[in-house]
């Protein structure tokens, strides 16, 4: 196996990776930024009000998208078990 084709596995893994994590991620950071905008109108500045909200939300978006990142994730096993069979590696 050359250097290009580790590359490309790397690359696909990265890939994988990041669109895995995209939808918790784009969550949290729109419930935080919603939460945040909340404190600066109303001036409360509760440290339990930015986690509660952040973490239900990121629980149901982990159960709402786990099989999207299953697929994901199973497709780009199913990439490598197949290089592996085929002496790619």
């Amino acid at each position: 196996m050359d250097s290009v084709a580790v590359y490309e596995v790397i690359r696909q893994t990265l890939i994988v990776t990041l669109l895995s994590s995209a939808p918790v991620l784009v969550v949290a950071l729109g419930v935080g930024l919603s939460i945040a905008f909340f404190q600066a109108l109303t001036q409360i500045q509760e440290m339990t009000l930015t986690f509660v909200p952040k973490i239900v939300a990121i629980f149901i978006t982990v159960a709402l998208s786990t099989p999207f990142i299953f697929s994901t994730l199973l497709t780009l096993s199913d990439r490598i078990f197949d290089l592996i069979s085929n002496g790619g590696f």
